[in-house]
């Protein structure tokens, strides 16, 4: 039996049987190394190496500092300025619950923080108007996977690290599609609200109020300028703009809002420990990674796809169904290590952009965040409207059809992605 077949047989039966992914992708690496006989050390010293690129403190401090703006009251002004946005129309408070998370998008880098820290406030505001439950919960599930979309992105972070891409690039990049991602996500919303018949009861838009909210919401949408002007401008790297945020927050939550206690504090401490401890995932996924060259699946899989077609399109769309079809029951921060080491010498052996191709793997990501067993924005989505997942998870494919929209957009015009960056930095070639 080939030893390729023998891994694949092996991560299969340990991940049905339920074996924490960490431990199942470990154990099939070390019976990896045993097939071709490389010493255990690897194990050791890519677990070592994978955990000390400096840019890896980014995402711990970015979920820090996006926790800090939720308890701190700068998530609840951004809901304010997006209530006094949208007015009145069908389907208003649905509008807000996606516009925003699209700002606070902009400061948590995370899909499943910005679903609780909007949600929340949303969902209850959603229920009082009448809007059926799984409904409500599958906007803000949806709308909240915009975390990993719009910059800073802690995918972007991973896939930036494993493909050596830079970071600041992929941050512009994804820009335009997250802004694409949240007008389909709107027009979902509206189409469906109206439809039933939700919202449309409140005061029309007028700006008055908006500018009222803007100005008490001043210190919120002073952290996006601040965290992405300072990056784009060169004044500081993400890491440490990173840093600023979690000062940022400190300072408006504890000496302007005055809403941050001692409490709320350590907290937000605690749910950083539990979102980023999903990092020890890198040592095993990297060490997996990097023994693909060994087995030569890069070049197997090229070979086989190029087989069927060279069409740029098509190959896309296949690994876009094979990544979608994965985001099921893998973590996204392990399909991104595993498998861009994978598929991305096919793309670019097809002329595609490898900073395209990261924002195209982040929005399949999206995708995953949505879909059961694993499903992280559906669980935290669950968590806060108080019912089952199988319900919402029915509520959310209109949404999902709208990502994978998103995702055919991003396919047929790539230069969707690629303009910002060189545009501010040049062309990559």
């Amino acid at each position: 039996m080939s030893p390729l077949l023998i891994l694949c047989i092996a991560f299969v039966v340990l991940t049905v049987i339920g074996v924490p992914l960490f431990a199942a992708v470990g154990l099939t690496t070390a019976l990896a190394l045993f097939l071709i006989d490389i010493p255990y050390t690897l194990m050791a010293q890519t677990g070592y190496s994978s955990l000390t690129p400096f840019p890896l403190l980014t995402i711990p401090l970015f979920v820090l500092a996006g926790r800090l703006m939720e308890v701190g009251g700068m998530a609840t002004r951004m809901i304010g300025i997006a209530t006094n946005l949208v007015g009145a129309y069908r389907g208003s408070m649905g509008l807000v619950t996606v516009f925003a998370c699209m700002l606070f998008a902009a400061l948590s880098g995370s899909g499943p923080a910005t679903t609780a820290a909007i949600g929340s406030v949303t969902v209850p505001a959603m229920k009082k108007e009448g809007y059926d439950v799984p409904f409500a919960a599958s906007i803000t599930a949806s709308a909240g996977a915009l975390g990993s979309l719009i910059p800073p992105s802690n995918l972007m972070i991973i896939y930036g690290l494993v493909s050596e891409t830079s970071i600041p690039r992929l941050f512009l990049a994804g820009i335009v599609p997250g802004i694409v991602v949240t007008l389909l996500l709107m027009l979902t919303t509206y189409i469906i609200a109206r439809k039933r018949g939700y919202g449309g009861d409140g005061a029309a838009f007028s700006w008055g109020p908006f500018l009222r909210a803007c100005w008490d919401g001043k210190w919120s949408i002073g952290a996006p300028v601040l965290i992405l002007g300072g990056i784009y401008g060169g004044i500081f790297t993400p890491t440490e703009a990173a840093g600023v945020a979690v000062f940022y927050a400190l300072f408006v939550g504890l000496v302007v809002y005055r809403e941050l206690t001692l409490a709320k504090l350590i907290e937000a401490l605690k749910f950083t420990a539990l979102l980023t401890g999903i990092l020890i995932l890198i040592t095993p996924t990297l060490a997996f990674g990097q023994l693909t060259a060994f087995y030569d699946i890069p070049t197997a899989v090229q070979n086989g796809i190029t087989a069927l077609t060279e069409n740029r399109v098509l190959v896309l769309l296949l690994i876009g169904v094979f990544y979608i079809f994965i985001g099921t029951f893998m973590e996204s921060l392990a399909q991104i290590v595993l498998f861009t080491a994978v598929f991305l010498p096919l793309a670019t052996s097809l002329g595609i952009d490898p900073v395209m191709f990261g924002i195209f793997t982040v929005i399949t990501c999206e995708i995953g965040f949505l879909t059961p067993p694993l499903g992280a924005n559906l669980t935290v989505a669950a968590r806060i409207s108080g019912i089952s997942i199988e319900r919402i998870s029915v509520a959310v494919l209109p949404f999902i059809g709208a990502y994978i929209i998103g995702m055919l957009i991003l396919i047929l015009v790539p230069d969707l992605t690629t303009f910002l960056p060189d545009l501010i930095y040049g062309p990559s070639r």
